[in-house]
């Protein structure tokens, strides 16, 4: 069992009942999540000894937030308190050819107004095998950004592996800036994790012809840009989900990886989905990939198998968090996935 820290915003989720439209809901429905919060439930799922940190306030709804993750077995230690407000963020679930959307409401929150000062890293990181953090942090503010770098430096000082999830949100920072400051924090990273379109919008890479709108895969193109990304960051691992967009419901869903060591690049099963949630998809296979690498550290291949199919899993799972077991997803890596009923 390995000892993984991420470090993020836990945001108070608020999303309209079924597939309604937000002109039509009386109600939301309430969950807590965040992409490194996503991760570290995954990684506690797995039998993995996962801590979260992250500035919350010191109201009932930061109690809350706090709760959700130690449900989910996540220690929150080391999690500073104060500040104004917990992120808020809205979801209006899509179907067929109608996209999701979400609506931050996130300004002056508790982790995007924290110093350096409120975090004791040197403590945080004792014993850890693995730090995870992602793109939407730095995002956040300047503030954060500093925190993320602090807490890098220390992480790589101590030896830690580093993994990040590129996650670009256009809501929140423009691709200059994006490009600027996560350039920068490449530097302590071993693990490059991300989509299509966010390395072309946080690094500069573009594989090829392939379209993040309509799903067109072109993996020469990954092959080439993940071996441009190892020439300039010194990567151990470049990775990418995959996602082919049938619509709103339903997605191909696979992904790739690129061993700089061997210069191997390999590309996974595929899975047809259908979705009840997408929100946390990428997180999911974050956490799946994350898992995989620790736990199968001599097969990359078997490691990635391990995040799409998780993956695969969390998009029929209703909330941010994968609620999938290890031996869930060991089950469809092996074929399983008749989706019959388990008696």
């Amino acid at each position: 069992m390995a000892k993984v820290v991420t470090m993020g915003e836990i945001m108070l989720r608020l999303s309209t009942p079924g597939f309604e439209k937000f002109i039509q809901a009386d109600e939301f429905d309430v969950v807590y999540g965040g992409g490194e919060a996503n991760v570290a439930v995954s990684l506690a799922n797995y039998g993995h000894e996962a801590e979260f940190v992250c500035k919350v306030p010191a109201n009932e709804i930061g109690e809350c937030a706090i709760a959700a993750l130690r449900k989910m077995n996540v220690k929150t230690d080391n999690m500073p308190i104060g500040g104004e407000r917990l992120g808020i963020y809205f979801l209006e679930t899509g179907a067929s050819m109608r996209a999701s959307k979400v609506v931050y409401d996130r300004a002056y929150s508790s982790m995007s107004t924290a110093t350096v000062d409120d975090f004791d890293f040197e403590k945080i990181f004792e014993g850890a095998d693995w730090f995870h953090f992602t793109g939407i942090t730095p995002a956040i503010s300047d503030l954060a950004a500093e925190v993320t770098e602090a807490a890098l430096k220390v992480a790589k000082a101590k030896g830690i592996t580093v993994s990040v999830d590129l996650n670009f949100r256009k809501k929140l920072w423009s691709s200059e800036k994006a490009q600027k400051v996560m350039s920068n924090l490449m530097q302590y990273v071993d693990v490059c994790i991300g989509n299509e379109e966010d390395a072309e919008k946080v690094l500069g890479f573009k594989p090829g012809n392939t379209d993040v709108t309509t799903g067109e895969l072109e993996l020469a193109g990954y092959q080439s840009i993940f071996e441009q990304m190892v020439d300039k960051f010194n990567f151990k691992y470049v990775i990418s989900s995959l996602r082919e967009s049938y619509s709103a419901s339903d997605n191909g869903w696979s992904a790739c990886i690129y061993q700089a060591k061997t210069k191997e690049f390999y590309h996974s099963t595929k899975y047809d989905v259908r979705i009840v949630d997408r929100v946390g998809g990428g997180d999911s296979f974050a956490g799946g990939t994350i898992c995989g690498l620790l736990d199968y550290p001599d097969d990359f291949r078997k490691a990635l198998e391990f995040g799409v199919a998780a993956s695969a899993l969390k998009h029929t799972i209703l909330g941010d968090f994968n609620l999938v077991s290890k031996s869930e997803v060991e089950a469809l890596m092996g074929g399983d996935a008749s989706g019959r009923v388990q008696r």
